[in-house]
């Protein structure tokens, strides 16, 4: 009969160590804050969330002759473009050419622009990679937390960030809990005027730009 040799047992990790009295304490505080309108000067840009089928990555970019920001959005249906400040859609492309579908075929995780951008590339933040400002140049911070995974939530500042000691709604707000889809994207624009949230089915986007004078219902 042939012997083999016995495994060695296999070595129990340490147990991890706990949360801190104080981490504690912070978690349940992200815990207890519930969803909040974004404080003024941010208003939404749509009334609702913005359905996207399959959405893989968001980036921004400026219109030429507004000035205004630009939301491109890259989902398996295509490749769509938002007005930031109005929130209208000025540009729609269902069957980009395959090596360009993807912000993922080249090294800089771009796309190419269309409507008023086409013969630019945008660089898309998303399922690939990449990422958005988290800070404004006057002091606005955006933060995603996960005090109850895997459920992200969003957080805007303007205290500087975590810990965040003052009360919620005086200086920090929790304005998005994505506890339905998952997180793809979360940022300003480079110029500071909007704020994305994109998830794998929708997009929300709030501006503190000029011309916002109604909700857009756009649909994706």
């Amino acid at each position: 009969m042939k012997r083999t040799k016995k495994a060695a047992p296999v070595e129990q990790s340490e147990r991890e160590p706990g949360l801190s009295a104080y981490q504690q304490a912070m978690r349940n505080r992200l815990l207890a804050a519930p969803v909040v309108p974004a404080p003024e000067p941010w208003q939404p840009v749509f009334e609702s969330r913005v359905p996207v089928g399959g959405l893989l990555g968001i980036g921004f970019a400026t219109h030429p002759d507004s000035g205004h920001d630009l939301v491109m959005v890259v989902s398996n249906d295509g490749h769509g473009l938002f007005d930031a400040v109005t929130g209208g859609k000025i540009a729609r492309d269902r069957d980009p050419d395959p090596e360009d579908s993807t912000p993922d075929a080249v090294a800089d995780l771009s796309c190419p622009g269309l409507g008023p951008i086409t013969g630019s590339r945008v660089r898309i933040a998303g399922l690939f990679g990449g990422g958005l400002h988290t800070t404004t140049a006057d002091g606005w911070t955006l933060e995603v937390v996960t005090p109850a995974w895997p459920h992200d939530r969003v957080l805007l500042s303007c205290d500087g960030g975590l810990p965040h000691a003052g009360p919620h709604g005086e200086q920090w707000w929790h304005i998005f809990h994505s506890d339905y889809s998952e997180l793809r994207a979360v940022g300003f624009s480079p110029s500071g005027q909007t704020i994305a949230v994109a998830t794998s089915s929708d997009i929300s986007l709030w501006t503190r730009g000029t011309d916002n004078s109604h909700f857009s219902s756009a649909e994706a």
